[in-house]
């Protein structure tokens, strides 16, 4: 790994990314223009069609001037099938640095001995990341189109008449001028409405995790107050971006109308001084109802919502990556207790061997996120041949999670040995590891293309009948057959699809792929209880070395062999064993069966 600190994630970002991606920039930006077409040319069309043809008594030319119109929107809707490739083309690449950058953060500041440990980091590679993509691809939709179109809008209008364009392009400027501020108060309001909501959430985290502790202490009243202190100022963040955006609403709605107002106060004198013909006056009305006040509307509003969310969760973003002060590691002593400092990650020209099979075997293996930092895990040891099925349990920070990252090889153990078919994990061929372990998290993820680009993303020459019968073998079928088919679109050209179909996508995916190891890290979570045996039945069929992080305990009845991760008690075996060995895992069952959990 380079020693060098991420890059932080910033408002400047967008200007380096685009300047790495000018190609698919620049043909965004060309076909919006050809998008505008019809916002340039309505008004000027209107007018010809009523001076040139129905006020000057030659209707048939009229109605061609009008069907010319009717042209032009078929071209902007042929225009905007053409620009949403360029969009994803955008839009993914945008996702893949914001993850590379928050994920680097996230190392860096656990090597540095920050107290924001990758547990953070992810949360914010799951939640806040996917919100940025999101608010990225909505703003280059939506923002973009209706900027180019109020700007073309007002080109059209002053070719059409230079006096009407100069009575009626202040009130825009000045409306714009005007909510430039508002907009950043309700940023700043947004950002504390954000930062209030995430004390919250952590607050009443911290206290249902501990509810036990809570009621022993006899502490509930003053945790009480304490949230609900916490539950008003979320409250009061709320209500003072509401009346913000209130206001910024009421302000661009009687900004929207004044050009409209001010042009037919003008329109006698001109008329009369013969600067302004009929159809003009009409045409130039067709712009400002049509395309400018619609257009500075939505513009206004999209900025106030979208592009506020926008700046607030960047502005978050750029603590996670940036670097933090190394902190001085403690000396060992009888509560700390000397760890190996495991040596720098060889660079990849040094991950040259390749393993014999894809056996797993954990010897004392140890991981700590930090120098200092109490291990996540300590001392396992675990034989994992090819084939087996295992299921891992344990409470919330126990390390499941962890373990999965370093069964994938995307860290290493801090202590102790990890190795694959006998080659040490530092030392496995990141190709091979790359096509041989297949690891899916909770927070699946579909990225923009068709159903086949998605399902054969981990096998590029897979045919369509092993797609579809991956996809049927998962129970996934259904899905791709609502959809459309494998040519069907999907991410920012399809439709939306909820947590449990993308990660109906992910483990189709990962099921046709040739990996002999697969990782399911809450991979099910968001499937039934029927769909998730499903999947998890079809990879065990498939031969394939199986590791589940149970989301329920339907999953460890399934499993030859369950893994419950509780520090110095961790114990294996199957569950009729744990049930009389383990008492963290019959506490787990019972709790499993008294929530009548399947």
């Amino acid at each position: 790994m380079s020693e060098s600190a991420p890059r932080p994630v910033d408002r400047n970002l967008f200007a380096g990314f685009l300047r790495q991606h000018r190609g698919a920039a620049v043909a965004v930006a060309g076909w919006s223009l050809l998008e505008a077409v019809p916002a340039l040319a309505s008004g000027l069309l209107v007018a010809a069609a009523l001076d040139r043809g129905f006020l000057a008594g030659r209707p048939a030319e009229g109605f061609l001037w009008i069907g010319l119109l009717g042209a032009a929107m078929v071209f902007r809707a042929l225009m905007t099938r053409t620009l949403t490739p360029w969009l994803g083309r955008l839009v993914e690449p945008l996702r893949d640095e914001l993850v590379t950058a928050v994920a680097a953060g996230a190392v860096h500041r656990a090597a540095a001995g920050a107290r924001d440990t990758a547990g953070a980091g992810v949360a914010r590679l799951t939640v806040q990341v996917e919100t940025v993509r999101a608010l990225v691809s909505a703003l280059l939709r939506s923002a973009r189109q209706l900027g180019v179109s109020l700007l073309m809008a007002f080109v059209g209008l002053a070719a059409l008449s230079a006096p009407v364009a100069a009575v009626t392009l202040p009130p825009v400027l000045l409306t714009l001028l005007l909510c430039v501020p508002r907009l950043r108060v309700l940023a700043r309001r947004q950002g504390r409405q954000l930062r209030a909501e995430e004390a919250l959430t952590a607050a009443a985290g911290e206290t249902f995790d501990g509810i036990r502790d809570v009621v022993a202490c006899g502490a509930r009243d003053r945790v009480a107050d304490d949230l609900s202190a916490r539950i008003t100022d979320h409250r009061d963040a709320v209500r003072a971006v509401a009346r913000t955006a209130s206001a910024n609403t009421l302000l661009v709605s009687l900004g929207s109308h004044l050009p409209l107002l001010v042009l037919l106060l003008a329109a006698p004198r001109l008329l009369d001084r013969g600067a302004l013909s009929v159809g003009e006056l009409l045409g130039a009305t067709s712009y400002l109802i049509s395309g400018v006040a619609p257009a500075l509307r939505s513009l206004v509003a999209v900025l106030g919502s979208w592009g506020v969310q926008l700046a607030t969760v960047l502005g978050r973003l750029s603590r996670s990556t940036a670097p933090a002060r190394r902190a001085p590691r403690p000396a060992p002593g009888p509560d700390i207790p000397a760890r190996r400092v495991p040596a720098r990650a060889p660079g990849p020209d040094a991950f040259a061997r390749s393993p014999r099979s894809p056996d797993l075997s954990l010897v004392d293996v140890g991981y700590a996120y930090g120098p200092g930092a109490a291990p996540v895990i300590d001392g396992l040891s675990l034989d994992l041949p090819a084939g087996s099925h295992l299921t891992v349990v344990g409470p919330s920070g126990a390390g499941k999670s962890t373990l999965t990252t370093l069964l994938a090889g995307l860290a290493a153990p801090d202590d102790g040995r990890l190795t694959l078919g006998g080659v040490p994990v530092t030392e496995v061929d990141r190709a091979w590891l790359h096509r041989e372990v297949t690891l899916i998290p909770q927070e699946a993820y579909v990225f923009t293309g068709t159903v086949r680009d998605n399902l054969r993303y981990l096998t590029p020459r897979a045919r369509d009948a092993d797609l579809l019968a991956s996809a049927e073998a998962v129970g996934a079928r259904a899905l791709v057959d609502r959809l459309g088919g494998l040519d069907a679109p999907v991410g920012l050209d399809g439709p939306p699809l909820s947590s449990g179909e993308r990660q109906l996508v992910a483990l189709a995916r990962a099921h046709v792929s040739p990996a002999s190891v697969v990782l399911l890290d809450e991979a099910c979570c968001h499937l039934d209880p029927a769909a998730e045996e499903r999947a998890e039945r079809a990879f065990a069929a498939r031969g394939t070395t199986l590791v589940v992080v149970a989301h329920r305990i339907s999953s460890a009845l399934r499993a030859p062999r369950v893994l419950v991760l509780d520090g110095e008690r961790t114990a294996i075996g199957t569950h009729a064993q744990l049930l009389g060995e383990s008492p963290l895992y019959a506490d787990l069952v019972g709790h499993w069966v008294a929530a009548g959990t399947p």
